[in-house]
C-alpha cells in the first residue's frame, strides 16, 4: 500500500492513491480528478514513489481486486466492508471488472515508467483494452481514389485538398462566436435527448503550444474548462466536431453525468479520476467522437453551415458532405504513423512526410499530428480514437438509450464489443 494512503483503505481509496502518485511522474497522466481533497493533498506532499514502488502496488492492488477485498468509500472511515454495503451483486462485479481493466492499464504505464521495454501493440492493449491493427496503405489509397472525384479545384489530389481544407479556415476574430453559438446549439439537443444536470457549465479558453486540437479540463462540481489549440488555423470543416467532441454531447456531457450519477448518488469515487493508459479513455474519446451523428445526424452540415453564415465563416456545406464520407478513412493514418514510429523505428521527419502524402496534409499539419505520437504521455493514445470511434458507433448501433449507457454508466471496450 502506497505511503500517505489511509490504513485499512479499499481499493478504490488505492487505486485513486495509485492514479494520483503516478500523476508526480508523468505531466497529464492525471487527465481530471475531483475526488476527496484531503488524498491528494497527502498524496502531493509526500516524496514522489520511485517507478518500480508504483509496479509493486500496481500488482499489490489488481491482486486484492482479484481476491475480493472490500471496494470501499474513500470518504468514509473504516474502509471496510461496510462500505460496500447497499452496491447489489451484479453492481460490485461490473465495478470489480472496470476496476480491474484501469489498475491494467496503470500497471503497464508503471512498467513502462520503470524502464521496461513494452512492444507497442502490447501496450496498446494492456492499456485500453483493445489490440490495434496495423492499417495497410492500400486501404489509404482507396479513400484516395474516393476523395479524387470529390474535391474540387485543379491539380494533384494533395494539392486540391489542401487547398480546400485551408480556404475553410475561421478567422481567429470570429473563432469565440463560433463556438459559443454551436455550444448552445449542440447541448440543447443534447438535454433533449439524454438530459444535463442542473447547474452543469463549459468555459472556452484559447491556448497554444499544444501537441492537441481541443481539450476537456473536468474541475468537478459539472464544470468543465475547454481549450481550443490556435498553432494552427482552425478549419470550420473540423469546428462542430470539435465542439461536440469536447462539450455536448462528449466529454463534458460524460463528466458530469457521471459525477452526479455515480460519484454523487452512489459514491463511486472511481469515477472521480480519469487516467490516461486505461480503457476509460477509449470509451471516452470513441463516444466523444460518435457525438456529432448522435445529436445532429449523419449529416450535420446543413445545420453547422447555419451558425456560421451569419458570421461570415467559410463553409462549403454541400462539398463538406461528401468529402467527409471519403475523408473518413484517413484517420488510420495516425494508427499507422504510431506503428511507424514505435514499432519500426522510424525516422520522424520520414513519418512526418508519410503522413503529409497519406493523410493528404500540409507538413506543418502532419509535424504536429506526429508531435502527438512522440510526446511520451500520448504515444499510445491515438488509439483511443482510431479504434474507439468503430467500437462506439457499432454498438450504439442508431440508438440513443445505448448512447446514454455510455456516457451514463461504467462501459469497458469488450462490453461494447460483446453488444
Amino acid at each position: 500500500m502506497l505511503p500517505g494512503t489511509h490504513a485499512g483503505a479499499g481499493t478504490v481509496e488505492r487505486y485513486l492513491s495509485l492514479g494520483l502518485a503516478m500523476g508526480r511522474h508523468v505531466d497529464g497522466f492525471v487527465d481530471a480528478y475531483y475526488g476527496p481533497g484531503p488524498l491528494a493533498r497527502r498524496i502531493a506532499e509526500l516524496p514522489a514513489l520511485a517507478p518500480p514502488a508504483l509496479v509493486d502496488e500496481a500488482r499489490s492492488l489488481l491482486a486484492a481486486i482479484d481476491a475480493g477485498e472490500p471496494l470501499g468509500d474513500p470518504t468514509t472511515r473504516p474502509a471496510d466492508a461496510e462500505a460496500d454495503r447497499g452496491v447489489s451483486t451484479a453492481d460490485g462485479s461490473s465495478r470489480r471488472r472496470w476496476l480491474r481493466a484501469q489498475v491494467l492499464g496503470v500497471l503497464t504505464s508503471a512498467r513502462i515508467l520503470a524502464g521496461e521495454r513494452v512492444q507497442y501493440a502490447d501496450e496498446v492493449e494492456a492499456c485500453y483494452g483493445v489490440r490495434p491493427r496495423r492499417p495497410v496503405e492500400d486501404e489509404i489509397v482507396a479513400a484516395h481514389r474516393a476523395l479524387d472525384g470529390v474535391v474540387p479545384g485543379s491539380g494533384s489530389l494533395s494539392e486540391r485538398y489542401v487547398a480546400w481544407r485551408e480556404a475553410q479556415a475561421v478567422p481567429p476574430d470570429r473563432l469565440l462566436r463560433a463556438i459559443e453559438s454551436l455550444a448552445e446549439d449542440l447541448r440543447e439537443r443534447t438535454d433533449r435527448l439524454f438530459g444535463l444536470p442542473e447547474g452543469e457549465r463549459v468555459e472556452w479558453v484559447i491556448e497554444r503550444d499544444k501537441p492537441w486540437s481541443g481539450f476537456n479540463y473536468y474541475l468537478g462540481r459539472l464544470v468543465s474548462r475547454v481549450a481550443i489549440n490556435v498553432d494552427l488555423p482552425v478549419l470550420s470543416t473540423a469546428l462542430a466536431h470539435l465542439v461536440a467532441h469536447e462539450a455536448y454531447p462528449g466529454h463534458h456531457t460524460e463528466h458530469s453525468r457521471k459525477e452526479v450519477g455515480l460519484v454523487q448518488s452512489r459514491h463511486w469515487w472511481e469515477e472521480s479520476i480519469f487516467l490516461v493508459g486505461t480503457p476509460q479513455c477509449l470509451v471516452a474519446e470513441g463516444l466523444a467522437d460518435l457525438g456529432l451523428e448522435v445529436v445532429m445526424g449523419e449529416h450535420p452540415e446543413r445545420a453547422v453551415a447555419a451558425h456560421f453564415s451569419p458570421l461570415g465563416i467559410p463553409y462549403d456545406a454541400d462539398t463538406v458532405a461528401v468529402v467527409s464520407v471519403a475523408a473518413e478513412a484517413l484517420s488510420s493514418v495516425r494508427a499507422l504513423a504510431a506503428f511507424r514510429l514505435h514499432e519500426d523505428g522510424a525516422d520522424p521527419d520520414t513519418v512526418v512526410d508519410e503522413v503529409a502524402r497519406l493523410a493528404l496534409l500540409p507538413r506543418a499539419r502532419a509535424r504536429k499530428a506526429v508531435d502527438f505520437l512522440l510526446d511520451p504521455t500520448w504515444r499510445s493514445y491515438i488509439s483511443c480514437y482510431v479504434e474507439g470511434l468503430p467500437l462506439c458507433r457499432a454498438y450504439v448501433a442508431g440508438m440513443p438509450d445505448r448512447f446514454a449507457r455510455l456516457v451514463s454508466e461504467q462501459c469497458l471496450p469488450e462490453d461494447l464489443a460483446a453488444g
